[in-house]
């Protein structure tokens, strides 16, 4: 209840109510102490996601309710004995049949891309839901239009046990520069997409050639290639002239096939990894990581 408050305090809720001023928002709270151990910033992350969402599903009005209770052992998990609940339920055009099997993958989106969101919103949602040790499920109003997103917390044994925690493997990054190079629009803005919102600064090239010419500017910490483009020169030959400039440039190549010569030849050049399309947030979040910070490896799996 109080991560709740605060982020219907935040800016971006305040910006987002001043956009969409005749749609309202109802909190029906349990008055219970709901004690979770969890990281704060991820979960008002969860918050804003989920509300924003339900705001834009709906027209100029609508309603908004927000609904948090105790639940025993009817949770989601077994062995955990109590759970907090928290519904966010709206008034829009609900889930369709073609849409409620890929909602939570990474990168689905029924929205048009670079304009209300990226595909990452729900992701996100299930892989901090994840973390937590918790779940997140959706459905459509059975008596009314719209959708319900009902999150599970795993409860505290007491209040006493609250506290900041972050997930086992901290994946973000320390703002290094990243250069994602892929001659596919929707796959340059996927990964950047993902690399920013682990903290990344970001930029993208659509060939090898505009890669080269880049670099030829500025160095970058990492560059994320695409093995095979066309036309254009592949991802190994534009790593060896990366390194020619930079030698030991560090790389992450990707590809829809397994590894093949032409990463074994690119991987004699220098640092680099190698992962397969198509990939999570969390799978290309560790392979950035490896590389960048390769004496956090030991921890980093996969």
């Amino acid at each position: 209840n109080s991560l709740l408050d605060e982020y219907l305090c935040s800016p971006e809720y305040k910006k987002l109510s001043s956009l969409h001023p005749h749609i309202q928002l109802v909190r029906d709270l349990t008055a219970e102490l709901l004690p979770i151990s969890c990281s704060a910033v991820h979960i008002k992350k969860t918050f804003m996601n989920l509300v924003t969402n339900g705001v834009e599903s709906m027209g100029e009005t609508g309603t908004i309710r927000i609904i948090s209770r105790r639940l025993g052992k009817s949770g989601p998990g077994a062995g955990q004995k109590q759970w907090a609940e928290l519904a966010i339920r709206d008034e829009g055009s609900g889930i369709g049949a073609e849409d409620s099997d890929h909602i939570f993958e990474p990168f689905y989106t029924t929205k048009k891309m670079g304009r209300s969101g990226t595909g990452l919103g729900l992701a996100v949602v299930w892989n901090t839901m994840d973390d937590h040790g918790g779940s997140v499920t959706v459905e459509n109003n059975s008596d009314g239009p719209g959708t319900t997103f009902v999150l599970h917390f795993p409860l505290a044994e007491a209040a006493g046990e609250r506290q900041e925690a972050v997930p086992q493997v901290d994946l973000s990054g320390r703002g290094e520069q990243i250069l994602v190079v892929d001659d596919e629009p929707q796959q340059r803005d996927i990964a950047a997409a993902i690399l920013k919102n682990y903290g990344y600064r970001v930029d993208t090239v659509a060939s090898g050639e505009e890669a080269i010419a880049f670099c030829g500017q500025q160095p970058v910490d990492l560059v994320l290639l695409d093995m095979i483009m066309a036309p254009g020169i592949n991802g190994r030959q534009i790593h060896e002239k990366i390194c020619a400039m930079y030698p030991g440039q560090k790389a992450v190549f990707v590809s829809g096939y397994s590894e093949d010569e032409e990463i074994r030849r690119a991987r004699e050049l220098g640092i680099c990894g190698f992962i397969k399309k198509p990939y999570s947030m969390e799978e290309l979040a560790r392979a950035v990581k490896k590389e960048l910070q390769p004496q956090a490896a030991g921890s980093i799996q996969g």
